[in-house]
């Protein structure tokens, strides 16, 4: 039992160590005791995490198309503006290197 003048703290634990817990519950070879034991989280916890993964396993097999997707939400007018942007700074400091005479005119 705790004191009332003790801190309490939190515990994040991190993704990987939540996927291993989740895995190790779904496999069965333990019972949520033991594995409650064996990571020293609540078996509570467990059952979230092996919730959590089940639901969110059909997300790693999704269609290419929609990932390839997801990932082309670039903004194309936002990168050729950056593109123009380099360009003009290139030029401007080809110039004063030239003109400082640092940087021939043969390129």
């Amino acid at each position: 039992m705790r004191r009332a003048d003790e801190q309490t703290s939190r515990r994040n634990h991190t993704a990987s160590f939540k996927a291993k817990v989740a895995l190790a519950a779904i496999k069965g070879e333990k019972t949520l005791s033991e594995l409650a034991e064996q990571f020293d989280v609540h078996s509570n916890q467990i059952t979230q995490w092996k919730s959590q993964l089940l639901e969110g396993a059909a997300g790693v097999f999704g269609s290419p198309a929609k990932a390839e997707a997801e990932t082309a939400t670039v903004d194309v007018k936002t990168l050729h503006a950056k593109i123009g942007e380099l360009t003009l700074e290139n030029d401007f400091l080809e110039g004063a290197l030239t003109k400082a005479g640092l940087l021939s005119a043969k390129r």
